[in-house]
């Protein structure tokens, strides 16, 4: 199963395993959306830590399987559920830990920049290859993790951000060696559910509620050019590039 999860004692895991690389399947985006719709209803939820198993904590959207469906439908429904997600995490009414064992591109930025608190083994690197696949996405949400101008030249670049530099601009709570990732981001969730029940709610509501930097109306902005740069075959051609770069890689 690409997505599982568990809850014991109040605290939630949710991983995810898709190999090689975590590269998401829109079924995939959906099942981490409606698995945090779940957890949100369990009265008794205290933490949640979203983590990922084998390489990497997600290498995006899967470009393959969107290449393999001709039309406009898959894309609207890749940007419709990636939407749903990071809105679900974000309002999960309890602190989402995010917890990255390695790189974390596109899709994934949009993943932890939804999270409360972000813990990332020392080999973690974080990044927007959009550009490159001819399409826009997740600075909206990179956008809380990095400086204004740092944030452009990712962008622009497409290079990726240690989790060192995370943790000096004060986004990354601790860097951890990889093999105690999980122990860390246990001990973290353990010290929230010690702590009382409502009040942990209403800080997370109330920190929602004066957060400005409107994600989720901005990254539908973003969308609206990723659909703009489908139209005009930029995205169908990068994507078509990547695609036949990894068979080639692969041979």
């Amino acid at each position: 199963m690409a997505i599982s999860h568990t809850l014991t004692d109040g605290i939630a895991e949710v991983v995810m395993h898709h190999p090689p690389v975590n590269a998401i399947t829109v079924a995939d985006t959906w099942r981490i959306r409606d698995t945090f719709d779940a957890l949100s209803r369990d009265p008794d939820l205290r933490a949640v830590i979203l983590t990922a198993e084998g390489r990497g904590f997600n290498a995006g959207i899967d470009i393959k399987e969107m290449q393999s469906v001709d039309g406009f439908e898959h894309l609207l429904g890749s940007g419709e559920a990636c939407a749903a997600t990071f809105q679900a995490i974000y309002e999960t009414p309890v602190p989402v830990i995010a917890a990255v064992n390695d790189f974390c591109m596109g899709l994934g930025i949009g993943l932890v920049g939804s999270c409360d608190i972000v813990i990332a083994s020392s080999q973690a690197r974080f990044g927007l290859p959009e550009l490159d696949n001819g399409a826009l996405g997740c600075a909206s949400h990179l956008a809380r993790m990095v400086p204004p101008l740092k944030l452009r030249q990712m962008t622009f670049t497409c290079l990726p951000a240690t989790a060192q530099e995370l943790l000096e601009y004060g986004t990354v709570f601790k860097v951890t060696e990889p093999r105690a990732l999980m122990d860390e981001a246990r001990d973290l969730a353990r010290q929230i559910a010690r702590k009382p029940a409502a009040a942990v709610r209403f800080a997370k509501a109330a920190l929602n509620h004066i957060d400005p930097s409107e994600l989720h109306r901005n990254y539908r902005l973003e969308q609206g050019y990723t659909y703009q740069l489908n139209l005009m075959g930029v995205g169908d051609k990068q994507r078509d590039a990547f695609v036949r770069h990894e068979r080639e890689v692969t041979r």
